[in-house]
Protein backbone atom coordinates (compact mmCIF):
# COMPACT_ATOMS: atom_id res chain seq x y z
CA UNK A 1 0.00 0.00 0.00
CA UNK A 2 1.24 3.50 -0.80
CA UNK A 3 0.40 5.86 2.06
CA UNK A 4 0.43 9.65 1.90
CA UNK A 5 1.20 10.70 5.48
CA UNK A 6 0.83 14.37 6.39
CA UNK A 7 2.89 15.57 9.33
CA UNK A 8 5.23 12.63 8.94
CA UNK A 9 8.19 14.48 10.47
CA UNK A 10 6.29 15.16 13.69
CA UNK A 11 5.98 13.04 16.80
CA UNK A 12 3.05 10.73 15.97
CA UNK A 13 3.42 11.04 12.21
CA UNK A 14 7.03 9.91 12.27
CA UNK A 15 6.06 6.86 14.35
CA UNK A 16 3.53 5.99 11.63
CA UNK A 17 6.14 6.49 8.90
CA UNK A 18 8.72 4.32 10.66
CA UNK A 19 6.26 1.49 11.29
CA UNK A 20 4.72 1.66 7.81
CA UNK A 21 8.12 1.42 6.16
CA UNK A 22 9.14 -1.42 8.49
CA UNK A 23 6.03 -3.32 7.39
CA UNK A 24 6.79 -2.92 3.71
CA UNK A 25 4.43 -0.08 2.78
CA UNK A 26 5.45 2.80 0.55
CA UNK A 27 5.25 6.21 2.21
CA UNK A 28 4.99 9.75 0.87
CA UNK A 29 5.84 12.00 3.81
CA UNK A 30 4.23 15.43 3.41
CA UNK A 31 5.42 17.95 5.99
CA UNK A 32 5.87 21.72 6.06
CA UNK A 33 8.75 21.35 8.57
CA UNK A 34 7.42 23.86 11.07
CA UNK A 35 8.95 24.27 14.55
CA UNK A 36 7.92 20.82 15.93
CA UNK A 37 9.01 18.79 12.89
CA UNK A 38 12.35 17.01 12.67
CA UNK A 39 13.54 14.91 9.73
CA UNK A 40 15.90 13.07 12.09
CA UNK A 41 12.73 11.33 13.33
CA UNK A 42 12.53 9.42 10.04
CA UNK A 43 16.22 9.26 9.11
CA UNK A 44 16.35 5.46 8.99
CA UNK A 45 12.99 5.12 7.21
CA UNK A 46 14.14 7.65 4.62
CA UNK A 47 16.78 5.18 3.45
CA UNK A 48 14.10 2.78 2.24
CA UNK A 49 13.38 2.71 -1.52
CA UNK A 50 9.66 3.10 -0.85
CA UNK A 51 10.06 6.44 0.97
CA UNK A 52 9.52 9.89 -0.56
CA UNK A 53 9.48 13.30 1.09
CA UNK A 54 7.58 16.41 0.01
CA UNK A 55 8.07 19.67 1.92
CA UNK A 56 4.58 21.02 1.45
CA UNK A 57 2.25 23.08 3.64
CA UNK A 58 -1.28 21.67 3.74
CA UNK A 59 -2.55 25.24 3.43
CA UNK A 60 -1.17 25.23 -0.14
CA UNK A 61 -3.86 23.56 -2.26
CA UNK A 62 -1.94 23.73 -5.54
CA UNK A 63 1.04 21.99 -3.97
CA UNK A 64 -1.23 19.27 -2.59
CA UNK A 65 -2.76 18.67 -6.02
CA UNK A 66 0.75 18.26 -7.42
CA UNK A 67 1.69 15.74 -4.71
CA UNK A 68 -1.41 13.62 -5.31
CA UNK A 69 -0.86 13.65 -9.07
CA UNK A 70 2.80 12.76 -8.77
CA UNK A 71 2.56 9.97 -6.19
CA UNK A 72 -0.93 8.48 -6.66
CA UNK A 73 -1.41 7.19 -3.08
CA UNK A 74 -3.71 4.33 -2.12
CA UNK A 75 -4.62 6.02 1.16
CA UNK A 76 -4.14 9.24 3.09
CA UNK A 77 -3.24 9.38 6.76
CA UNK A 78 -3.82 12.98 7.78
CA UNK A 79 -1.87 13.82 10.95
CA UNK A 80 -0.51 17.29 10.15
CA UNK A 81 -1.79 19.70 12.78
CA UNK A 82 -0.85 22.33 15.28
CA UNK A 83 -1.32 20.43 18.54
CA UNK A 84 0.07 22.25 21.58
CA UNK A 85 -2.78 23.63 23.70
CA UNK A 86 -0.67 26.30 25.38
CA UNK A 87 0.47 27.65 22.01
CA UNK A 88 -3.16 27.69 20.83
CA UNK A 89 -4.01 30.01 23.70
CA UNK A 90 -1.24 32.45 22.78
CA UNK A 91 -1.68 32.22 18.99
CA UNK A 92 -4.97 30.63 17.88
CA UNK A 93 -4.76 31.78 14.25
CA UNK A 94 -2.15 29.16 13.32
CA UNK A 95 -4.48 26.46 14.66
CA UNK A 96 -7.45 27.73 12.66
CA UNK A 97 -5.43 28.01 9.46
CA UNK A 98 -3.65 24.64 9.71
CA UNK A 99 -6.18 22.42 11.44
CA UNK A 100 -9.33 23.71 9.75
CA UNK A 101 -8.30 25.30 6.44
CA UNK A 102 -5.49 22.79 5.98
CA UNK A 103 -7.86 19.87 6.52
CA UNK A 104 -10.32 21.43 4.06
CA UNK A 105 -7.53 21.61 1.48
CA UNK A 106 -6.57 18.00 2.14
CA UNK A 107 -10.16 16.84 1.72
CA UNK A 108 -10.61 18.75 -1.52
CA UNK A 109 -7.28 17.59 -2.94
CA UNK A 110 -8.06 14.00 -1.98
CA UNK A 111 -11.58 14.24 -3.41
CA UNK A 112 -10.33 15.63 -6.72
CA UNK A 113 -7.72 12.89 -6.95
CA UNK A 114 -10.18 10.13 -5.97
CA UNK A 115 -12.85 11.29 -8.40
CA UNK A 116 -10.29 11.74 -11.17
CA UNK A 117 -9.09 8.18 -10.64
CA UNK A 118 -12.64 6.84 -11.06
CA UNK A 119 -13.47 6.62 -7.34
CA UNK A 120 -11.43 3.48 -6.56
CA UNK A 121 -13.19 1.42 -3.88
CA UNK A 122 -10.04 0.72 -1.87
CA UNK A 123 -9.03 4.41 -1.43
CA UNK A 124 -9.15 5.70 2.15
CA UNK A 125 -8.84 9.12 3.80
CA UNK A 126 -7.90 8.52 7.44
CA UNK A 127 -8.26 11.58 9.65
CA UNK A 128 -6.36 11.41 12.94
CA UNK A 129 -7.79 13.49 15.79
CA UNK A 130 -7.80 13.80 19.57
CA UNK A 131 -9.97 12.94 22.56
CA UNK A 132 -9.86 16.62 23.54
CA UNK A 133 -12.74 17.33 21.15
CA UNK A 134 -15.04 15.68 23.71
CA UNK A 135 -14.25 18.17 26.48
CA UNK A 136 -13.74 17.25 30.12
CA UNK A 137 -14.94 14.28 32.18
CA UNK A 138 -15.90 14.01 35.86
CA UNK A 139 -13.72 12.01 38.24
CA UNK A 140 -16.08 8.99 38.11
CA UNK A 141 -13.96 6.19 36.53
CA UNK A 142 -17.04 4.57 35.03
CA UNK A 143 -17.52 7.57 32.73
CA UNK A 144 -15.37 7.54 29.58
CA UNK A 145 -15.38 9.02 26.10
CA UNK A 146 -17.04 6.85 23.47
CA UNK A 147 -17.39 7.47 19.76
CA UNK A 148 -20.87 8.91 20.39
CA UNK A 149 -19.87 11.33 23.15
CA UNK A 150 -21.06 14.84 22.18
CA UNK A 151 -18.32 17.24 21.17
CA UNK A 152 -17.51 19.91 23.76
CA UNK A 153 -14.08 21.42 22.98
CA UNK A 154 -12.65 23.86 25.51
CA UNK A 155 -9.48 25.31 23.91
CA UNK A 156 -8.64 26.86 20.54
CA UNK A 157 -6.70 23.67 19.75
CA UNK A 158 -9.51 21.25 20.54
CA UNK A 159 -12.07 23.50 18.86
CA UNK A 160 -10.01 23.52 15.66
CA UNK A 161 -9.68 19.73 15.75
CA UNK A 162 -13.41 19.34 16.37
CA UNK A 163 -14.08 21.50 13.33
CA UNK A 164 -11.76 19.36 11.22
CA UNK A 165 -13.54 16.19 12.37
CA UNK A 166 -16.87 17.68 11.30
CA UNK A 167 -15.45 18.57 7.89
CA UNK A 168 -14.25 15.02 7.33
CA UNK A 169 -17.64 13.56 8.20
CA UNK A 170 -19.37 16.12 5.96
CA UNK A 171 -17.16 15.21 2.99
CA UNK A 172 -18.09 11.57 3.51
CA UNK A 173 -21.82 12.25 3.72
CA UNK A 174 -21.98 14.89 0.97
CA UNK A 175 -19.43 13.67 -1.55
CA UNK A 176 -19.07 10.01 -0.63
CA UNK A 177 -15.36 10.40 0.11
CA UNK A 178 -14.28 7.12 1.77
CA UNK A 179 -13.11 8.22 5.21
CA UNK A 180 -12.26 6.74 8.60
CA UNK A 181 -11.56 8.75 11.74
CA UNK A 182 -9.70 8.11 14.97
CA UNK A 183 -9.56 10.04 18.24
CA UNK A 184 -6.64 9.23 20.49
CA UNK A 185 -5.65 9.88 24.08
CA UNK A 186 -2.40 11.55 25.19
CA UNK A 187 0.61 10.09 23.41
CA UNK A 188 4.13 9.73 24.79
CA UNK A 189 7.29 7.93 23.71
CA UNK A 190 10.51 8.30 21.68
CA UNK A 191 10.93 11.46 19.58
CA UNK A 192 8.39 13.37 21.71
CA UNK A 193 8.96 17.07 21.03
CA UNK A 194 10.40 18.67 24.20
CA UNK A 195 7.54 21.05 25.00
CA UNK A 196 5.02 18.41 26.15
CA UNK A 197 4.69 17.13 29.72
CA UNK A 198 6.64 13.85 29.59
CA UNK A 199 9.78 15.18 27.85
CA UNK A 200 9.65 18.40 29.88
CA UNK A 201 9.75 16.38 33.10
CA UNK A 202 12.56 14.10 31.89
CA UNK A 203 14.74 16.91 30.58
CA UNK A 204 14.12 19.32 33.46
CA UNK A 205 14.91 16.54 35.91
CA UNK A 206 18.22 15.81 34.22
CA UNK A 207 19.06 19.51 34.14
CA UNK A 208 18.29 20.00 37.84
CA UNK A 209 15.40 22.35 37.05
CA UNK A 210 11.97 22.51 38.68
CA UNK A 211 9.45 19.94 37.47
CA UNK A 212 6.37 22.11 36.82
CA UNK A 213 2.93 20.64 37.47
CA UNK A 214 -0.18 22.69 36.74
CA UNK A 215 -2.51 23.29 39.69
CA UNK A 216 -2.46 20.47 42.21
CA UNK A 217 -1.58 17.76 39.67
CA UNK A 218 -4.96 16.07 39.90
CA UNK A 219 -5.82 16.39 36.18
CA UNK A 220 -6.16 12.89 34.73
CA UNK A 221 -5.13 11.68 31.28
CA UNK A 222 -5.21 8.30 29.51
CA UNK A 223 -1.64 7.69 28.31
CA UNK A 224 -0.96 5.93 24.99
CA UNK A 225 2.52 4.80 23.90
CA UNK A 226 3.14 6.34 20.48
CA UNK A 227 4.27 3.10 18.85
CA UNK A 228 1.06 1.40 19.99
CA UNK A 229 -0.86 4.31 18.49
CA UNK A 230 0.95 3.94 15.15
CA UNK A 231 0.05 0.24 15.12
CA UNK A 232 -3.62 1.06 15.71
CA UNK A 233 -3.64 3.74 13.00
CA UNK A 234 -2.25 1.39 10.37
CA UNK A 235 -4.88 -1.16 11.34
CA UNK A 236 -7.72 1.35 11.04
CA UNK A 237 -6.64 2.69 7.64
CA UNK A 238 -6.65 -0.86 6.27
CA UNK A 239 -9.54 -2.51 8.16
CA UNK A 240 -11.73 0.27 9.56
CA UNK A 241 -15.33 0.57 8.41
CA UNK A 242 -15.96 3.51 6.08
CA UNK A 243 -17.53 6.53 7.72
CA UNK A 244 -16.79 5.14 11.17
CA UNK A 245 -14.70 6.60 13.98
CA UNK A 246 -12.57 4.67 16.45
CA UNK A 247 -11.36 5.86 19.85
CA UNK A 248 -7.78 4.75 20.56
CA UNK A 249 -6.72 4.73 24.20
CA UNK A 250 -3.83 3.38 26.20
CA UNK A 251 -6.02 1.99 29.01
CA UNK A 252 -3.64 3.79 31.36
CA UNK A 253 -5.30 6.59 33.33
CA UNK A 254 -2.97 8.55 35.57
CA UNK A 255 -3.11 11.94 37.22
CA UNK A 256 -0.38 14.33 36.17
CA UNK A 257 1.16 14.08 39.63
CA UNK A 258 1.16 10.26 39.53
CA UNK A 259 2.76 10.36 36.08
CA UNK A 260 5.51 12.72 37.18
CA UNK A 261 6.27 10.67 40.29
CA UNK A 262 6.52 7.53 38.14
CA UNK A 263 8.98 9.28 35.82
CA UNK A 264 11.02 10.42 38.81
CA UNK A 265 11.16 6.88 40.15
CA UNK A 266 12.40 5.55 36.81
CA UNK A 267 15.07 8.27 36.62
CA UNK A 268 16.11 7.59 40.22
CA UNK A 269 16.79 4.00 39.20
CA UNK A 270 18.38 4.55 35.79
CA UNK A 271 20.38 7.72 36.45
CA UNK A 272 20.34 8.48 40.17
CA UNK A 273 21.17 11.92 41.55
CA UNK A 274 24.05 12.48 43.92
CA UNK A 275 21.60 13.40 46.65
CA UNK A 276 17.89 12.78 47.08
CA UNK A 277 15.24 12.01 44.48
CA UNK A 278 14.21 13.77 41.30
CA UNK A 279 10.80 14.08 42.95
CA UNK A 280 12.36 16.74 45.19
CA UNK A 281 12.29 19.03 42.12
CA UNK A 282 8.48 18.87 41.74
CA UNK A 283 6.99 22.37 41.74
CA UNK A 284 3.31 23.26 41.51
CA UNK A 285 2.59 26.22 39.24
CA UNK A 286 -0.48 28.30 38.43
CA UNK A 287 -2.94 26.17 36.51
CA UNK A 288 -3.60 26.66 32.82
CA UNK A 289 -6.79 28.63 32.16
CA UNK A 290 -9.68 26.29 31.30
CA UNK A 291 -7.63 23.16 32.12
CA UNK A 292 -9.77 20.06 31.41
CA UNK A 293 -10.05 17.90 34.52
CA UNK A 294 -10.01 14.42 32.99
CA UNK A 295 -9.79 12.56 29.68
CA UNK A 296 -10.49 8.84 29.47
CA UNK A 297 -11.23 6.70 26.43
CA UNK A 298 -13.48 3.68 26.20
CA UNK A 299 -11.68 1.59 23.53
CA UNK A 300 -14.39 -1.08 23.27
CA UNK A 301 -15.17 -0.44 19.59
CA UNK A 302 -11.64 -0.86 18.24
CA UNK A 303 -11.09 -3.85 20.53
CA UNK A 304 -14.31 -5.56 19.46
CA UNK A 305 -14.35 -4.71 15.75
CA UNK A 306 -10.63 -4.74 14.90
CA UNK A 307 -9.13 -6.77 17.74
CA UNK A 308 -6.69 -4.07 18.83
CA UNK A 309 -5.36 -3.42 22.33
CA UNK A 310 -2.27 -1.53 23.54
CA UNK A 311 0.79 -3.71 24.00
CA UNK A 312 2.58 -1.88 26.84
CA UNK A 313 1.59 -0.68 30.29
CA UNK A 314 2.27 2.90 31.33
CA UNK A 315 5.20 1.76 33.47
CA UNK A 316 6.78 -0.18 30.58
CA UNK A 317 6.20 2.61 28.11
CA UNK A 318 7.57 5.33 30.38
CA UNK A 319 10.71 3.31 31.04
CA UNK A 320 11.23 2.84 27.29
CA UNK A 321 10.74 6.58 26.87
CA UNK A 322 13.18 7.57 29.60
CA UNK A 323 15.81 5.17 28.26
CA UNK A 324 15.35 6.64 24.77
CA UNK A 325 15.87 10.20 25.99
CA UNK A 326 18.94 9.15 28.00
CA UNK A 327 20.40 7.50 24.90
CA UNK A 328 19.56 10.27 22.42
CA UNK A 329 20.81 13.51 23.93
CA UNK A 330 22.02 14.98 20.58
CA UNK A 331 18.45 14.73 19.22
CA UNK A 332 16.79 16.69 22.01
CA UNK A 333 19.64 19.12 22.63
CA UNK A 334 19.25 20.79 19.25
CA UNK A 335 15.46 21.02 19.58
CA UNK A 336 15.67 22.89 22.88
CA UNK A 337 16.75 26.03 21.02
CA UNK A 338 13.57 26.20 18.95
CA UNK A 339 11.07 28.98 19.49
CA UNK A 340 9.05 28.69 22.70
CA UNK A 341 10.67 25.49 23.97
CA UNK A 342 11.42 25.71 27.69
CA UNK A 343 9.11 28.70 28.20
CA UNK A 344 5.80 28.82 30.04
CA UNK A 345 3.20 29.37 27.34
CA UNK A 346 -0.57 29.71 27.36
CA UNK A 347 -0.97 31.74 30.53
CA UNK A 348 -3.67 33.85 28.97
CA UNK A 349 -6.44 31.48 28.66
CA UNK A 350 -6.48 25.74 28.57
CA UNK A 351 -4.56 20.46 27.74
Amino acid sequence: MKLLVTGGAGFIGSAVVRLAIARGHEVVNVDALTYAACLDNVADAAKAPGYAFEQVDIRDRAALDRVFAAHKPDAVMHLAAESHVDRSIDGPSDFIETNITGTFNMLEAARAYWEGAGKPEDFRFHHISTDEVFGSLPADPSVQFTETTPYDPRSPYSASKAASDHLVRAWHETYGLPVVLTNCSNNYGPYHFPEKLVPVIILNALAGKPLPIYGDGSNVRDWLFVEDHADALLLVVQKGELGRSYNIGGENERSNLELVKTLCGILDRLQPKDNGSYADQITFVTDRPGHDARYAIDPARIRKELGWRPSVTIEEGLEKTVRWFLDNEPWWRKLQSRQGVGQRLGTGGGK
